[in-house]
């Protein structure tokens, strides 16, 4: 996955920098992701809702409108402000360098933005909001009051810090973004918090019951208005994704699969380690843990490891026992991994310096005699990545031109 700016044309004229997201190879599709509620752009929420449609094929091209705080922890003044035009030129952008945008997501109030958009981008197959508000109201009555009459001011909320206009109030009047989701053929999906302290459950209510077509509520039980727990962000991340993938993507229109034997991994983009990699016609992310200066939005590279040595013996255990006709009801494989000093491993033919050590512990469900219990045990050996890992490996590198 690639990463770079995109300067869009703003309100007035402003320069307003976006992020785009490219997934792998050829974009299958275009998403607009607006997080527009002091939601800063690196959140868990913000990135874990980018991955989640990058993964899938999708081009996102993000926007976010607060501003992040000082280094003191003091928010400051943001540089842009948040308008409808700002979403509607972004996906004017998309159109014109990547398939067109054809899914809106909308964290917040760049959520309740996205809604008001729909009637000028006629496009957008899907619309997805989280922890968004109806109209202005849930900032409105966070400014001082001579402000508030005005109907425009500086916000601060959570870690960052938004600008209201008075034509960005009006823009997402709750009539306004009413009719433009009544008026919106496509599909509707509503993420929200119910302990949300900034934004009621009535407001995502009011967005479900003013869609044209069913739309979908979904609960994120325990989470704050910022998805600032990364549980919470995954949970909505794996809503979206599957969910996006069903009413924007076609299958036909999605990447080829990978040739059996070919693995592809590029670098994601997000944070010092992260990895996207493909195999056939599956992705997933690799990372280091948050202590080694990772963003633990995947599994390790020794975790695949692990992994791979686990799947490929809990399979090679069911072949055999099936073939047997041995009651093996179910296979359950734990493995960890790390260094010991070699001169304390009895099967190693290094006695200096340390050896990585892969443990595995098997438990075996079902009827099973002594006897069959035994000969799964040596049959785990016989795996075909435990006879990889154990003969001599000829790894080649070749620098592409």
């Amino acid at each position: 996955m690639g990463t770079r700016a995109v300067e869009l044309r703003g309100p007035n004229g402003v320069p307003v920098t976006a992020k785009l997201e490219l997934p792998p190879g050829r974009p299958a599709a275009s998403a607009v992701l607006v997080s527009c509620f002091a939601c800063l752009g690196e959140s868990h929420g913000t990135a874990r809702l980018c991955h989640a449609l990058v993964s899938r094929g999708f081009a996102v091209l993000r926007l976010d409108f607060t501003a992040s705080p000082t280094h003191d922890g003091t928010p400051r003044r943001p540089d842009t402000v948040p308008s409808v035009d700002a979403v509607v030129e972004a996906a004017a952008w998309l159109r014109g360098h990547y398939p067109p945008a054809r899914l809106l997501v909308g964290h917040s109030l760049g959520g309740t933005a996205a809604a008001a958009a729909l009637p000028r981008l006629p496009e957008v197959a899907a619309l997805a909001v989280v922890n968004a508000p109806s109209g202005p109201e849930p900032v409105l009555e966070r400014l001082p009051s001579h402000e508030r009459e005005l109907r425009e001011g500086d916000i601060s909320l959570g870690p960052g810090r938004l600008r209201l206009t008075r034509g960005f109030v009006r823009d997402i009047d709750p009539a306004r973004v009413a009719a433009a989701l009544g008026g919106f053929p496509g599909a509707v999906l509503a993420l929200h918090a119910p302990e949300d302290r900034y934004v009621s459950l009535e407001h995502p209510r009011r967005l479900v019951a003013a869609a044209r077509r069913p739309a979908s509520l979904v609960m994120l039980d325990g989470a704050d208005h910022f998805l600032s727990r990364e549980v919470d962000a995954g949970f909505a991340a794996d809503v979206l994704g599957p969910w996006a993938a069903r009413h924007v993507t076609p299958v036909a229109e999605r990447e080829a699969p990978l040739p059996p034997g070919v693995v592809e991994v590029h670098e994601a983009g997000e944070g010092r380690f992260a990895q996207d990699v493909r195999v056939g016609r599956h992705r997933l992310r690799v990372d280091e843990p948050l202590g080694l200066g990772g963003e633990d939005t995947g599994p390790t590279p020794y975790g695949l490891l692990s992994a791979a040595l686990g799947a490929c013996t809990a399979m090679t255990l069911r072949l055999y026992a099936a073939r047997k006709g041995w009651p093996l009801e179910h296979v359950h494989v734990r493995l960890s991994h790390d260094k010991v000093h070699a001169q304390d491993c009895a099967n190693c033919e290094s006695k200096v310096g340390r050896v990585d050590r892969l443990a595995r512990t098997l438990k075996l469900t079902g009827p099973l005699t002594e006897e069959q219990r035994a000969k799964l045990m040596d049959i785990a050996d016989r795996c075909p990545v435990h006879r990889t890992l154990e003969s001599e490996v000829d790894v080649r590198t070749e620098l592409e031109e």
